[in-house]
């Protein structure tokens, strides 16, 4: 037990530091918030809308507030590759020119599936296997099957723990009439 970090192996360790980067980057962006503080100065979900979160999955993901405050709850839970992968391959998907589809392609595989991938999704070998034979010749459903793997993991898992956070339930308190002060008394 002594020998702490110095037994692990180099890629660990260059896995740590990426997220630690990654982490504080992200940390410091001026427009960070965490969903369970106020949004300062910045427009706020309304009640209704945090509510319907709840209604499905694919509600959640379609409204700003909601990817961005399920997008939170992940960083929090060190799985942000997957709403990460989701969204790049939602971006692929809108690509037209075949060079631009090969590149970004190329960049997607090679941060969130291959070998050694910093960003590693969790998907089956076989899926891995699938989605590199697509790179062959890249189409906009080329990442598809990973894609609906990774969203399907999100949905089961990552979903109902998002619901079930302090986070998503305190925003909700807050956004709750009874305990919403209007804006001039909460800077009191």
């Amino acid at each position: 037990m002594g020998k702490g970090l110095a037994v692990l192996p180099a890629t660990c360790m260059e896995r740590v530091k990426e997220l630690k980067a990654h982490f504080s980057s992200f940390l410091q962006r001026q427009d960070w918030s965490l969903p369970c503080l106020p949004y300062r100065g910045k427009p706020r979900p309304s009640l209704e809308e945090c509510l319907q979160w709840r209604e499905s999955f694919e509600r959640l993901l379609s409204c700003k507030h909601g990817l961005y405050a399920f997008r939170a709850f992940l960083i929090s839970e060190f799985s942000e590759e997957n709403i990460a992968f989701y969204l790049a391959c939602e971006d692929f998907k809108r690509t037209r020119s075949s060079a631009k589809q090969h590149s970004k392609a190329e960049k997607i595989y090679n941060e969130f599936i291959g070998t050694e991938a910093p960003r590693e999704v969790n998907i089956d070998h076989e899926t891995q296997e699938i989605t590199r034979a697509n790179l062959c010749e890249p189409t906009p459903c080329c990442f598809e099957l990973a894609q609906r793997r990774v969203y399907i993991l999100m949905e089961k898992d990552c979903y109902p723990r998002f619901l079930r956070s302090p986070g998503y339930r305190d925003l909700v308190s807050q956004l709750t009439p009874a305990n919403h002060k209007p804006r001039s008394q909460q800077n009191s």
